[in-house]
């Protein structure tokens, strides 16, 4: 039955809050079952015998698959809905999460990783096609903020939860994968139960927010298939720089994820409980920036127009975050350093709300697979970014100024890349 409001309108029901939150909770985690693998790393390193050289093939393993896997899961997605892939994505990478408890060697914990990275692969890509078909354009920006947030959030506090229960309750790191692995299973039964592929299909979205949600949204249309589909993506002015873009977003954020916590050890003597507060400072300080970054986009962009509301705010927040990474190489404190780190990786995930919102207005019916291709490119910069650090460490005398400046250089390149781009121009017409 309709409510009614004062004057007697239909008021329009508020569903998509609930997309929305179980979205955030997807977000969260995500983030566990990532960032807990750098935490539990030390332990791992001295049961299975690692260097840091595997080591750092153990987290490029994950971030490899993940990129080979994003588009093709993406597209399926655009296809079949979203209902059902995202099921299939969190029980799988749940298994091998759980199962990354059961690595035995190097080898096995290189191939359980790399799986794990297949099967989680397209969640995020996913949820973007989710919001294109349950949120308004209007609140976009700002629901994207809320997504990143919820990760961001899960994946600070995982170093800290990790050192409690590892340190303050002694639990093995092989047990702290199978509780975080667990936490999935429960979140793909409420999905598959609840949710509906589009608002239309839900019994309890009523006329009034319907309505709402299809004002300005693109309409479902027929798919492209063939090499013609992909020329159309890969060929369009739009797609190398926000390719490029996005590359030094994930490269940083998997510095932290991978290498951050012996960095600040190595390199600045941070004892344990100071490690376990500033490895998480990157990912705590990043909900702000989530927030108000998707709040500035909408705002912006309502005011000022998509140019500056998505190119514009993204533009300026990658200045500010390579100007911070450079000045921690020569910060004159190792806590200030810390802090500039995080500084740096928060300004970056102030553009989450402007980029994907940006996949959203340019990839209209085909979100999915834009969004994809853009996280593609941050996949293929996680391959990159732990390796990336092992090398300059061989070849420069242990020198982890130089990781930073990399850091520093590639979001300035980005930000030129945000000018080239045209959030008027969709790739698919």
């Amino acid at each position: 039955m309709n409510m009614m409001d004062q004057a007697g309108s239909v008021v329009a029901t508020r569903i998509r809050y609930g997309v929305v939150a179980l979205a955030v909770l997807l977000a969260m985690v995500t983030y566990l079952d990532r960032a807990c693998i750098a935490t539990l790393a030390p332990g791992i390193q001295a049961d299975l015998g690692l260097s840091k050289d595997q080591m750092s093939v153990v987290y490029s393993a994950f971030a490899l698959a993940y990129a080979l896997f994003e588009i093709p899961t993406a597209w399926w997605a655009d296809r079949r809905g979203t209902r059902h892939v995202l099921t299939r994505i969190v029980l799988w990478w749940s298994a091998f999460t759980v199962l990354t408890a059961a690595a035995w060697n190097y080898a096995v914990l290189v191939v359980t990783r790399f799986l794990f990275g297949a099967g989680e692969a397209g969640a995020w890509p996913s949820v973007a096609r989710t919001f294109s078909r349950w949120v308004p354009r209007s609140e976009r920006g700002t629901i994207q903020g809320i997504f990143f947030s919820g990760a961001h959030l899960a994946g600070g506090l995982t170093p800290m939860l990790v050192v409690w229960l590892t340190q303050s309750l002694g639990l093995h790191w092989r047990l702290v994968f199978v509780m975080f692995g667990l936490v999935g299973v429960v979140w793909a039964v409420a999905w598959y139960r609840w949710f509906r592929n589009d608002p239309a299909e839900h019994s309890r979205v009523n006329a009034a927010e319907l309505a709402r949600i299809t004002a300005d949204r693109a309409p479902a249309g027929a798919h492209h298939e063939g090499w013609a589909y992909w020329k159309q993506l890969f060929g369009h002015p739009n797609t190398l720089p926000l390719l490029l873009m996005y590359f030094p977003n994930s490269y940083a954020f998997y510095f932290c994820i991978t290498w951050l916590p012996t960095y600040l050890k190595e390199k600045h003597g941070l004892d344990a409980m100071q490690l376990g507060l500033f490895a998480g400072l990157p990912l705590i300080l990043s909900v702000a920036g989530d927030l108000f970054g998707g709040v500035t986009t909408d705002v912006v962009t309502r005011r000022f127009g998509l140019r500056l509301g998505r190119c514009g705010v993204g533009a300026v927040a990658y200045v500010l975050a390579g100007a911070s990474m450079i000045l921690a190489t020569v910060a004159p404190q190792p806590l200030l350093a810390a802090t500039l780190i995080a500084v740096a990786v928060a300004a970056s995930m102030f553009t989450l709300g402007s980029s994907w919102s940006l996949c959203l207005d340019i990839g209209g019916n085909h979100a999915g697979v834009v969004s994809a291709a853009m996280n593609t490119s941050g996949a293929l910069s996680s391959v990159i970014s732990p390796l990336m650090v092992t090398w300059l460490l061989k070849h420069f005398e242990n020198n982890w100024n130089l990781p930073l400046l990399v850091m520093g250089g590639l979001f300035l390149m980005g930000a030129v890349c945000w000018g080239l781009i045209n959030p008027h121009k969709r790739i698919f017409e």
